[in-house]
């Protein structure tokens, strides 16, 4: 089983406004130092750890794409119907509503979906949770990464079966942030 992951660029490669809005004084490989490779081998590891009950396939792929607040103020608007911007939007492409094929072709990649994050969002919020921006952008992608694989959250309980396996996704990549989680940080993760 194999995971390719596109990563859209949108935020970083946008204008040197975008960065300097948010008093970034440091390059790119040191406010996000998070690779191609890494965000490939973490989506890999955490989809062999979770084994979901998707449509079997050889080779599954997901698109990353990392924007900014308007861009994604306008999706939320579009598809959530909440005309604000938010830290993260997952697009499933596997719904339960649609016919999914029994087994897949071996030469045939099975499409999980799209995760969106704003770089904007998840920058105030790590700057007020104190961890780093890479940090939480990590949290965001597994959270959206969930999503793609059919977590929801409708009520408290799920709400907190989905951060327990955030949490335990990111001790996989070397990641701890448990303590650090704080109602406000659990607030903008569910709006």
């Amino acid at each position: 089983m194999y995971l390719t992951v596109n990563i859209q660029d949108y935020f970083w490669s946008s204008s040197p406004s975008d960065i300097e809005k948010l008093k970034l004084k440091e390059d790119r490989a040191k406010s996000c130092p998070i690779s191609l490779r890494s965000w490939e081998y973490w989506f890999q590891e955490w989809l062999e750890i979770l084994q979901p009950n998707i449509p079997v396939a050889q080779n599954y792929e997901l698109s990353l794409r990392l924007t900014d607040d308007s861009e994604i103020q306008t999706l939320n608007s579009q598809y959530r119907y909440q005309n604000q911007p938010t830290d993260v939007l997952a697009f499933a492409t596997l719904e339960t509503d649609f016919p999914q094929p029994q087994v897949a072709d071996s030469d045939l990649q099975l499409y999980l979906g799209d995760i969106v994050i704003s770089i904007e969002t998840a920058f105030r919020q790590a700057k007020k949770q104190g961890h780093p921006l890479a940090t939480e952008l990590t949290w965001l992608a597994v959270h959206g990464f969930l999503h793609l694989l059919g977590w929801d959250h409708p009520d408290e309980e799920s709400w907190q079966n989905m951060v327990k396996q955030q949490l335990f996704l990111l001790s996989v990549v070397g990641i701890t942030i448990g303590e650090q989680i704080t109602p406000d940080h659990l607030y903008f993760i569910r709006s």
